[in-house]
């Protein structure tokens, strides 16, 4: 296989690391615009649920405030924790470390799993006490921003059990550690936007 040399661009880069970090620039364009209409729609629902505030409709039926936010702390520890660990199988794949890149692979994995799984829990739980996407201007916004992040690790689930499996056949070796250095950007990523839609979706009242 030819070296990763053969791929640099004149900057001196990698194309392929070019080309993931042209990717993530044009995301976090999306993401400021998703969130930027959140914050713009931030309290202007008419009708209920809201995220903050408990609510009576006029047919009388009570809705507590409707974000659980001790089951979403747990998940963005999770994820930031899952940051670390794939920074640690990163390091191990550079090393040749087969048993440290498959144990923290392992655990980022598990951890965006666990963080996948929470946010359906949460959707499910939402729909159940009322709020849908066409509820109120806090359901569109908010299932528009979280749906897309979500969506984003899932794909990012997805890439690191492909490398996962990589591993597990002995392919993600020092010379081919870079293709696992290309996930874990985009995972980083991920935990980058969801530190700024937590305290904004989540915190700000």
């Amino acid at each position: 296989m030819a070296p990763a040399a053969d791929h640099a661009t004149t900057t001196g880069l990698d194309s392929r690391k070019m080309a993931i970090w042209t990717f993530i620039g044009s995301e976090c364009l999306f993401f400021a615009s998703l969130i930027s209409t959140y914050l713009v729609y931030r309290g202007k629902s008419l009708v209920g649920p809201f995220p903050h505030e408990a609510w009576t409709s006029p047919a009388g039926q009570h809705f507590e405030p409707i974000l659980e936010i001790k089951l979403v702390t747990v998940g963005t520890a999770l994820l930031l924790f899952s940051s670390l660990f794939v920074v640690i199988a990163l390091n191990g794949a550079q090393r040749n470390r087969r048993g440290q890149l498959l144990t923290f692979l392992g655990l980022t994995i598990m951890c965006g799993i666990f963080f996948v799984g929470m946010q359906v829990y949460e959707f499910t739980h939402f729909v159940h006490e009322g709020l849908k996407l066409q509820t109120n201007l806090f359901g569109a916004s908010f299932f528009t921003l979280t749906g897309f992040h979500g969506t984003h690790v899932t794909m990012g689930v997805i890439w690191l059990i492909t490398m996962f499996i990589l591993a597990l056949r002995g392919k993600v070796t020092p010379e081919k550690a870079l293709n696992l250095e290309l996930a874990a950007l985009y995972w980083h990523f991920v935990d980058v936007v969801w530190i700024v839609i937590f305290p904004v979706v989540y915190l700000m009242k």
